[in-house]
């Protein structure tokens, strides 16, 4: 099946020089470290909020806010060369699909909703780079 979908459909192919190639590893390597570290921050934060409510300086919006900057900058910068790369969108959308939750869950108040929604789309932003990076492989 995936023979005849590669026949009819091949993926848009641009030569890369070997040395992107390392840097397109590294980078979706990078992203989902940066993707666990967001997760990492947003558990450690429920479970000091758990603990004690003084947790002030992780709550603090701007956190979020560079984070989800950043994490745009390396999904733009990872899952657009894997585009470039190998051709599939799939790992883009799905990073795209992962970055949206993790912007709508700005909107949400403070608390569990927004934990929730920025951990699933900090997890689906992750697969989408796992996908990229798999396709460059």
């Amino acid at each position: 099946m995936d023979q005849v979908l590669a026949s009819r459909f091949p993926p848009f192919r641009i030569g890369a020089p070997r040395f992107w190639e390392q840097v397109d590893l590294r980078l979706d390597r990078v992203a989902i470290a940066v993707s666990s570290l967001c997760l990492a921050h947003c558990l450690a934060t429920t479970v000091l909020l758990a603990l004690a409510s003084a947790a002030g300086a992780l709550m603090h919006p701007l956190i979020h806010e560079v984070g989800l900057v950043l994490a745009i900058l390396f999904g733009v910068v990872a899952l657009g060369r894997g585009i470039l790369k190998h051709g599939y969108m799939m790992p883009a959308a799905v990073g795209a699909f992962g970055l949206g939750m993790m912007a709508g869950a700005l909107t949400l108040p403070h608390g569990g909703q927004e934990i929730m929604w920025t951990v699933i789309g900090v997890a689906i932003l992750a697969l989408g780079h796992d996908l990229n990076r798999r396709a460059t492989c």
